[in-house]
């Protein structure tokens, strides 16, 4: 599946250094811009494995790993398993997200109420994950988690207001199918922008978890 991105002896390789950790049953998983990526077995749980491309002209996995690390105390991310280098290329290794991406997930009120105060806690951190508008990285399933912080960095921070977008205020297809599953209204979008703007201002959650309760 990469063999055209990065030969299969390199890969390999890869997994020998893999089974040094305990980690087995790697295989293909996807590919990024930047990176490929594997899933695998660690004491009968699964892992995902970020490997930078060869071909990518730039890589943040350690700088990522680093993020992770300091997010694991607030179960916001999979816990970080190793991280390191092979043959120059960096890579990650993570607890496996299971779920579907929000843009394809059924999505419930409990998961959204779990969606703002996640990307609220990454607000007061300072952390900005710098993709949370397009979707992907949120993961639902039994629980809610925020993946992939390639680009994130501490910078004034967006992810709440960012979420809202995405889940009710943006034209996109998760929030045209949010707003008919829930039956929004412009009254509630008012009340949404209202809130999102007190928040913004005072950092008060409050009136968002009271108004997305009352769906």
């Amino acid at each position: 599946m990469f063999e055209h991105l990065i030969p299969w002896k390199a890969i390999e390789g890869f997994k020998a250094e893999l089974e040094r950790f305990g980690i087995q049953k790697v295989s293909p998983y996807s590919k990024g811009t930047t990176s490929i990526v594997f899933k695998g077995e660690l004491e009968n749980r699964e892992v995902l494995i970020k490997l930078q491309r060869p071909d990518s002209p730039r890589s943040n996995l350690l700088r990522e790993a680093d993020i992770v690390k300091v997010l694991e105390p607030y179960d916001v991310t999979p816990p970080l398993i190793t991280s390191g280098s092979f043959k120059g290329l960096e890579y990650i290794v993570r607890g496996f997200a299971e779920g579907e991406p929000v843009m394809y997930a059924e999505v419930k009120k409990g998961h959204i109420l779990e969606i703002i105060q996640k990307t609220a806690l990454l607000d007061r951190l300072g952390l900005d994950h710098g993709q949370i508008q397009g979707g992907k990285h949120i993961i639902i399933g039994d629980r809610v988690w925020l993946i992939d912080f390639e680009k994130a960095g501490w910078r004034k921070p967006k992810n709440l207001t960012s979420a809202l977008a995405m889940l009710f205020i943006g034209n996109n297809a998760t929030s045209r199918r949010i707003r008919e599953k829930f039956g929004v209204d412009e009254r509630f979008l008012g009340e949404l922008l209202k809130e999102t703007a007190e928040y913004k201002r005072k950092g008060r959650l409050s009136g968002l978890l009271r108004l997305i309760s009352g769906l």
